[in-house]
């Protein structure tokens, strides 16, 4: 298991949408999403609301050590039994249409052959982006405790406007949902406010590689944000619902 600090508190982040995408390993005109937030995702959104714009490498190894886990909710039916699952969502977009290629900046952003030529046929391209339907998570996330109160003012009052992953997934809740001490207070917190909203969990993804149903290795702990970002990995457990499990 990872050696998590155990002084710095944790906020806790809900969300909520009806679409969410949250890639780790997408190229070129294919992006993917995981089934919950990555850690790079989570900052990205953290660092939109407090403005931080740039590389940001000092301020990325700050968390970098720190803890985040996830808890997914599915809601559930009238008789109390979780729905089924939303499939993910595939939409077609195109890219590198409608730009001046007489203007030397417009130009940089119309696609070309791998020896810098125009496209034949022109420079627009298709590209395929997945979304979670109707997903629900709360997120629970350690932050220094020197930039705590910061980090909460943002949260609530955003410098620029924060998504879940992609900037058409907008959030249908509130995100900022408390400060807490510990995991343990956070997850009391959590738990409450899913049964308000009549949500059953259905898995959980812990840092760190310990006993559970599924690990793996994310390529998600940002060390540098920017035009050229770098990234490091990070091992994580997913601890799943019976049912949840039985579904695959």
């Amino acid at each position: 298991m990872s050696n998590l600090q155990k002084n710095d508190p944790y906020v806790l982040l809900w969300f909520e949408a009806p679409l969410q995408a949250w890639g780790a390993d997408s190229k070129f005109g294919r992006r993917d999403t995981l089934k919950f937030p990555t850690k790079s995702g989570v900052l990205g959104l953290v660092f939109s609301a407090m403005g931080a714009a740039g590389e940001q490498c000092e301020l990325l190894a700050r968390f970098a050590p720190l803890d985040m886990q996830v808890i997914s909710y599915r809601k559930t039916k009238a008789n109390g039994n979780k729905q089924d699952k939303q499939p993910l969502m595939r939409d077609f977009q195109t890219v590198g249409n409608g730009y001046e290629d007489k203007d030397p900046w417009q130009t940089l952003l119309i696609p070309k052959t791998a020896d810098g030529k125009k496209a034949v046929g022109g420079g627009s391209k298709l590209t395929y982006r997945y979304y979670l339907q109707d997903a629900v998570f709360a997120v629970a996330l350690q932050v220094p405790s020197a930039l705590s109160v910061d980090i909460t003012k943002a949260l609530q009052s955003p410098s620029w406007d924060i998504y879940l992953g992609r900037k058409n997934c907008i959030p249908t809740e509130l995100v900022f949902q408390g400060q807490f001490a510990n995991f343990e207070d956070l997850n009391e917190q959590a738990c409450s406010f899913s049964q308000l909203k009549n949500l059953v969990e259905d898995f959980r993804v812990a840092q760190g590689e310990i006993e559970g149903d599924e690990h793996l290795t994310l390529n998600d702990v940002a060390i540098q944000f920017g035009q050229h970002k770098k990234y490091r990995d990070r091992q994580v457990t997913l601890l799943y619902t019976q049912e949840e499990w039985a579904d695959g």
